[in-house]
């Protein structure tokens, strides 16, 4: 009896994608729901959404005139895509540091870095895709006090 090859998929896969479903997943979020940060968000992939070990990705809103909470993301890095609006990243010790992002932009935020999203429309919502390597929608958020830093 002759026996078949394995598929080039099944034949290369390590341990820890064996583990790993081996289905694609379509997340099509329907509803808001507040952040951590009090930002509108809709959850895309995640760990509870789709199964994601590593990674999580989300549409977040900044309401006219909004601003997150500020806060800082313990332990893991977050990637923006700007799609629609102007926003103020207030950043740093005591959130003295700024920078303006539009659409087509792309930011990074290291690991602990403390920051604050603003919209600087009064009419117009923001709008930006975030990808974190952190697979929850309830991931280590904290909140940050500017002022708990002196101004030196």
């Amino acid at each position: 009896m002759k026996s078949q090859d394995p598929s080039p998929a099944e034949s290369t896969r390590t341990p820890q994608e064996e583990a790993t479903p081996t289905e694609i997943v379509t997340v099509r979020p329907t509803e808001e729901v507040m952040s951590k940060q009090r930002l509108p968000y809709f959850f895309g992939v995640s760990e509870e959404t789709s199964g994601a070990r590593g990674i999580s990705m989300s549409l977040v809103v900044i309401p006219p005139g909004g601003a997150a909470e500020p806060h800082y993301h313990r332990g893991f890095e977050t990637a923006i895509y700007m799609l629609e609006g102007s926003v103020e990243t207030r950043y740093g010790k005591g959130l003295r540091r700024r920078v303006t992002h539009r659409p087509g932009d792309f930011l990074f935020i290291p690991p602990g870095v403390p920051h604050q999203p603003v919209n600087l429309s009064d009419r117009e919502p923001a709008r930006a895709i975030v990808a974190r390597n952190h697979p929850s929608t309830n991931e280590e958020v904290v909140f940050y006090d500017p002022g708990s830093e002196d101004a030196g």
